[in-house]
């Protein structure tokens, strides 16, 4: 009887894996949101909701776009008009999801058998880093000035966005057409 050994996944292989585990990840997590906004009586479709359709002011733009809009200004000093601030959030929340899910493909792809469960600490741990450097940027309050609640649906939602990257990163298929180009 003969065992079939894989060849190790390259760190590039890996990245490439992770950021396209962390798209998938990204995308079950905002489902989450999605759907929590649709119970709470939101009226958007999903597109519309997702991509910021209609945020065209810096004072009601979620953080992704605070932080891009700070950065910009901050590289460029100048200020940036809101009509980039749809473009801003989509660009920021997902190179956060894409950048986090590199992060695990590198770190995942360094141990033999990454575990599914994994994704659970992972997303605990981005959860954890958004109320660290968020409140730094004072985009956030915070963590303690936050109710339990609140807290709860955000972890919840990182804790999906965490399992959808490591199910994503651990599937066969993906792997296999990884490994043949990278």
């Amino acid at each position: 009887m003969t065992s079939r050994v894989c060849a190790p996944q390259t760190p590039l292989g890996a990245l490439i894996r992770g950021v396209l585990a962390g798209a998938v990840g990204t995308v079950a997590m905002d489902l989450l949101w999605f759907y929590r906004y649709k119970r709470g009586g939101g009226e958007s479709g999903f597109l519309d909701w997702e991509f910021s359709a209609g945020l065209d002011d810096w004072s009601k733009a979620p953080a992704p776009a605070q932080v891009g809009r700070r950065l910009f200004e901050g590289f460029f000093q100048r200020d940036l008009s809101p009509r980039w601030a749809v473009l801003t959030n989509n660009v920021m929340h997902w190179m956060y999801g894409l950048g986090w899910g590199g992060v695990y493909g590198i770190l995942a792809g360094s141990v033999r058998l990454p575990r599914v469960r994994s994704g659970l600490l992972f997303g605990t741990i981005v959860w954890t880093m958004d109320y660290v450097v968020l409140p730094l940027a004072k985009v956030y309050k915070p963590m303690w000035e936050y109710d339990l609640p609140t807290l709860a649906k955000d972890l919840s939602a990182h804790l999906v966005y965490g399992a959808g990257t490591s199910v994503v990163f651990k599937a066969r298929i993906l792997n296999r057409a990884i490994r043949r180009r990278w």
